[in-house]
C-alpha cells in the first residue's frame, strides 16, 4: 500500500502540473493577442496622428503662399475677369495723364488670346509713359500694332496726340 500512497500525489502534482500549464499558456495566448491588438492600435493612431499633422502643414503651407498664389493669379484674366481687365487698363492711361477707351475687344478662334483694340489721347509724354504701363503691366501681352498720330486740333496744354493699340492678351484663361 505503500506504493500507492507515493503514486496519488505524483498522479496529482502531475495533473496540478497540466492544469497549470494550461493555465499559463492560454494566459499566454491572450497576453500575446492584447499585445497585437494595442500594436495595430497604436500602429491606427500613429497613421492618423502623421495624417493630420500632414493636412496642419499643408494648411500652414497653403496660407503662407496664398500671397504668392494672388500674385500669380494676377497674372491671368479669366473670362469673367475681362471687365476688370479693360477697367484696369482704362485706369493705368488715367494715372500718366492720358485718355483711354476700348474700342473693340474679340476672342481669337484658337482660344488661347483676346485682342482688344484702345484708343488713346493725350500729351505725347502721356501716351508714352502708358505705353510703358502696359509693357510692365502684370498680364502678358503682345502688341499686334500701335499707331501714334498728332492730331490737328491743339490743346490748351500743347499738341496733342492720339494712339490706337491693339493688343492680344495671351494669359487669357477660359
Amino acid at each position: 500500500m505503500k506504493n500507492n500512497f507515493q503514486k496519488i500525489p505524483l498522479i496529482t502534482s502531475a495533473v496540478f502540473f497540466i492544469i497549470v500549464l494550461s493555465a499559463f499558456l492560454m494566459l499566454y495566448k491572450l497576453i500575446n493577442d492584447n499585445n497585437r491588438k494595442a500594436n495595430e492600435g497604436r500602429v491606427a493612431w500613429q497613421t492618423e496622428t502623421d495624417r493630420r499633422n500632414e493636412i496642419r502643414t499643408l494648411d500652414q503651407t497653403l496660407l503662407r503662399i496664398a500671397p504668392d498664389k494672388a500674385l500669380l493669379d494676377t497674372h491671368f484674366a479669366k473670362s469673367s475677369d475681362v471687365v476688370p481687365f479693360l477697367d484696369t487698363i482704362e485706369q493705368l492711361a488715367t494715372r500718366v495723364g492720358a485718355k483711354a477707351e476700348v474700342s473693340s475687344v474679340d476672342m481669337l478662334s484658337t482660344g488661347v488670346g483676346l485682342v482688344v483694340g484702345l484708343k488713346a489721347s493725350g500729351s505725347f509724354a502721356s501716351l508714352y509713359k502708358f505705353l510703358m504701363l502696359l509693357e510692365n503691366s502684370p498680364y502678358e501681352l503682345n502688341f499686334l500694332s500701335l499707331d501714334i498720330r498728332r492730331n490737328s486740333v491743339e490743346e490748351k496744354g500743347g499738341v496733342s496726340w492720339e494712339a490706337v493699340f491693339r493688343i492680344q492678351l495671351l494669359s487669357f484663361v477660359l
